[in-house]
């Protein structure tokens, strides 16, 4: 029966990891089925790309206070992803799931859902806790990308040896080992550009692959690369997070007029007031004018 289901919705999935939220969402009505867990996964997986294509709104809206814990679940992460503000009444919520449903089979989903606030929140060390305690390919996948972010390569690298024993082949593992290969640096970008190639030939270019592409090419200095890969991704969506911060690095060591970075950063500010590059960015800019005012010349 596992092998049923994973077959069904083998596309569904696909479509989601490699960041072609459309399509998930399409492939996820085609979807007819009697079976009540095989249903509810696929929902799970159409409320993420939603998620994906940032329609909070709609997710929100849509699921129903009757619906089972793991879509409440998706349904409290957009809620946070709407309004990260709103983490005080979220994550006790969120935890609240957690707890009462530790032997339910959607409590995968739920620690997904609890994961990706506590990484919003930088809180990593949460993440991690809850990912462990799931031996899923997406769940270590997640782990995988936890530790990269603590600069933690060796437990990522463990984690992907993990990944690879269970399924080498599996899409999350190639891009789990293509963020690590990024991460390292060096000679490695080659061998992650090689698994974003392959990705992108099986598959279908994406801003997620066409930007951890760009990675690969900014890193070698391949500065005409990075830039066709990067253009292309824009025009596939234009409010990807990833894509216009590359973009930001991309025009400055080209040496492109300011107006052009600061372009991509005031799109970024517009359309991710929460991303981590715009709240460290804030979070200078107020130390700034906190040192200016200290040393500010006071009128006789």
């Amino acid at each position: 029966m596992a092998g049923a289901e994973h077959d069904e919705l083998f596309e569904v999935k696909n479509s989601l990891y490699i960041g072609n939220y459309q399509c998930c969402i399409n492939e996820a009505q085609k979807v007819k089925t009697s079976d009540d867990a095989v249903r509810v996964e696929r929902d799970v997986f159409l409320y993420r790309a939603l998620l994906g294509q940032r329609k909070f709104g709609v997710v929100m809206s849509q699921i129903k206070a009757s619906a089972p814990p793991q879509l409440q679940a998706i349904k409290l992460l957009a809620q946070f992803l709407q309004d990260p503000q709103q983490h005080t009444s979220v994550v006790p919520m969120l935890e609240s799931l957690l707890s009462s449903s530790s032997l339910d089979p959607g409590s995968v989903v739920i620690a997904l859902a609890a994961a990706a606030v506590y990484c919003h929140m930088d809180n990593y060390e949460a993440a991690l806790k809850v990912l462990n305690q799931h031996d899923t390919l997406e769940c270590r996948a997640q782990m995988v990308h936890c530790y990269l972010a603590m600069h933690r390569q060796d437990s990522a690298r463990r984690e992907l040896k993990a990944l690879q024993e269970k399924d080498d082949d599996a899409t999350l593992t190639q891009l789990a080992q293509a963020w690590i290969h990024i991460a390292a640096g060096g000679e490695k970008l080659q061998d992650a550009y090689y698994i974003y190639q392959e990705l992108l030939d099986k598959n279908t270019s994406t801003p997620v692959l066409l930007t951890g592409q760009a990675a690969c090419f900014l890193g070698q200095g391949k500065t005409e690369e990075a830039e066709a890969a990067l253009q292309e991704a824009l025009d596939k969506d234009p409010n990807c997070a990833n894509t216009l911060v590359n973009l930001m690095v991309l025009a400055h060591h080209t040496a492109k007029p300011q107006d052009v970075s600061g372009r991509y950063l005031a799109q970024l500010r517009d359309s991710h007031k929460n991303h981590e590059v715009v709240r460290d960015l804030l979070a200078k800019e107020e130390e700034f004018d906190r040192i200016v005012k200290q040393y500010a010349p006071v009128s006789a």
